[in-house]
């Protein structure tokens, strides 16, 4: 026969094992909601500073771009477009169960006009002013590309680069907006905003430079209105995380 005092112990030891693992679960599901919690965070600054920017950016003109106003403008782009990637990962994190191949491919397309932009602003803020001297005609050809006007020397690549960038831009945020607003977990409407300012680039190509600016402004709201649902949003207490098997169990009696 098997002593009950054993039994007990086995019983014990099965039910600590499993006590053990449950906290380790909790623990992970409550890092990994604060984590998407401050990536709302993030989202909001980002949505922010691209409003902010657009009536302070100064004229695309070389002159500009050893100005003082020029440098803190393009600082405050590379601090958004940093903040950007990160929200936008805990946005997606936020109703990946939800939004489907649609929101993926929005994510991935958001995500990689953001990792553009970086680059396009580290040589805006720190490349362009040191050759707006040595080399006036390559940075007037760089702003050529935003303002419409052809450079007279070869930027080789670049104009591709900065071309894909846009796209990535207007379907990035046209279907990562279809998919939030059908996920409904973040609002609606703020998702319905984001594809709306998204797809009124189109419309930027027929208004004069730097007018076309104004169509930034929904998308960057929209992106601080997602931010602010994620980072306010009251997530499961840490009691509905409580370990299972709790409870000891009666001993069984021995055979």
């Amino acid at each position: 026969m098997i002593s009950t005092k054993k039994t007990a112990g086995i019983e014990d030891k099965h039910i600590n094992t499993n006590r053990q693992t449950a906290i380790k679960e909790s623990n992970m599901k409550m890092t990994s909601s604060k984590v998407i919690r401050w990536s709302g965070l993030a989202a909001m600054v980002s949505g922010l500073i691209y409003v902010a920017i657009q009536p302070i950016h100064p004229t695309d003109i070389l002159s500009s771009v050893t100005t003082t106003q020029w440098a803190i403008v393009h600082y405050l782009s590379l601090i958004m477009d940093f903040l950007g990637l990160l929200g936008i990962a805990g946005l997606y994190a936020r109703q990946v169960n939800k939004v489907g191949w649609l929101g993926l491919a929005g994510y991935l397309l958001f995500s990689l006009f953001y990792a553009l932009a970086l680059a396009f602003h580290f040589l805006e803020a720190f490349i362009s002013p040191a050759l707006a001297t040595e080399a006036p005609k390559f940075v007037a050809g760089l702003l050529g590309m935003v303002t419409g006007i052809s450079s007279e020397v070869s930027l080789g690549a670049i104009p591709i680069v900065y071309g894909l960038l846009g796209v990535a831009y207007m379907l990035g945020g046209v279907l990562f907006g279809i998919a939030t607003f059908r996920a409904g977990i973040l609002p609606r409407w703020a998702g319905g905003l984001l594809a709306i300012g998204a797809a009124l680039t189109l419309a930027g190509a027929l208004v004069p430079h730097p007018f076309d600016r104004i169509f930034a402004v929904p998308v960057g709201l929209a992106l601080a209105w997602l931010g602010y649902a994620l980072w306010s949003e009251r997530r499961e207490k840490a009691s509905e995380f409580s370990p299972v098997g709790s409870a000891r169990p009666e001993p069984s009696k021995a055979a």
